[in-house]
């Protein structure tokens, strides 16, 4: 019973000034960042594809993958914007099993999190420094924000924090975009009240100290697909899913209206090959339907060096998810080059 305070942990001031960045790649994060802002503002047309492992467990494995990325991103560059994931926090819906490498840096060990901190912050710095991206994480614990917050381009809150007062508030800080999922239950009145608190100004206490945030208005929706009471996959990527929330966004009085499709998770039923089917019906419904095409400004994918996934354990292969299951390259690279045609 209780708590037991294994260490004190440096602040993300601390670690920063540990592990800093140059000015050379200040200048890359501020650049990826305009990119990104002008997507959700509409002053590009660009479209996203917001790719890559489910959970980020070996460092060199990512930095192989991301420096493939770069060389597909060179090719369609006029017409998608790539955002490598890179998730280094992994909710787990009953607490068990692997949380991401801040948790655990390598997954065969004990947890140690001021080596996780340190190892994640090294990784995205790696990951500027060899693929000239600036990557998304997804925010599983608020007060670590600002130990990556100089480094991130793009953060996702998932199904389970998303009514999280917490979460809500200090994505109202951010000066990035910030996706919020629909909930499980796939209530989308929840995932849009969590923008409207993540678009507004806020004080509140974070990291022991009473602070007053201005509003994201780069926040936004992730459609994920939900569950229902007998535990049955629902999926919310079809076109009249697309129109519902069109018009549910309209009626609300928020800025920069976008989503983003989440094609694995409930809208495969993690079946995760069919991520590629349901990205061309997303695409398709852009095609036909000026809202849509309007609403919807990029996928989320799943996707890694080896298809499927595989157990924690010594028979280790190399590029294969320790989670939930993903594309493979092959399959991936021929995927973004289908985005880039039909987007």
């Amino acid at each position: 019973m209780g708590f037991d305070f294994i260490k004190k942990l440096p602040t993300p001031e601390e670690i920063r000034n540990q592990f800093p960045i140059d000015a050379e790649l200040q200048a890359i994060k501020d650049a990826r960042d305009k990119e990104l802002k002008d997507v959700f503002t509409g002053k590009s047309d660009k479209f996203l594809a917001i790719i890559g492992p489910c959970s980020a467990d070996n460092e060199d494995a990512v930095l192989d993958y991301l420096t493939r990325l770069r060389k597909v991103q060179e090719k369609i560059a006029d017409k998608v914007l790539i955002v490598p994931r890179v998730y280094t926090n992994k909710p787990r819906t009953t607490g068990e099993g692997y949380k991401g490498m801040v948790h655990q840096p390598d997954p065969e060990k004990k947890p140690n999190m001021l080596a996780g901190l340190v190892a994640i912050r090294k990784m995205h710095i790696r990951a500027i420094e060899e693929s000239g991206f600036t990557c998304a994480d997804e925010m599983l614990y608020p007060e670590n924000w600002r130990y990556l917050s100089d480094l991130l381009s793009y953060v996702a809150v998932g199904a389970r924090s998303v009514e999280d007062q917490q979460h809500r508030l200090t994505v109202s800080g951010m000066d990035v975009p910030a996706g919020m999922k629909n909930p499980t239950s796939g209530d989308f009145s929840v995932m849009l009240n969590s923008v409207v608190a993540a678009q507004g100004s806020h004080t509140f206490i974070y990291r022991g100290w009473e602070v007053e945030t201005t509003g994201n208005e780069l926040t936004h929706t992730i459609l994920r697909g939900a569950v229902n009471k007998h535990g049955e996959a629902i999926p919310n990527y079809h076109y009249e899913d697309l129109r519902l929330l069109f018009e549910k966004y309209s009626a609300k009085n928020l800025k920069n209206m976008a989503t983003i499709v989440d094609t694995n998770h409930s809208n495969s039923n993690k079946q995760y090959e069919q991520q590629i089917r349901i990205a061309k019906e997303v695409l398709h419904s852009r095609q036909v339907d000026s809202d849509v095409r309007g609403l919807v400004k990029g996928l989320m994918i799943e996707s890694y060096i080896e298809p499927g996934n595989q157990k924690i354990g010594p028979n280790h292969v190399y590029g294969k998810s320790i989670t939930d299951a993903c594309l493979g390259w092959e399959e991936s690279e021929k995927l973004l080059y289908t985005i880039a045609e039909m987007c």
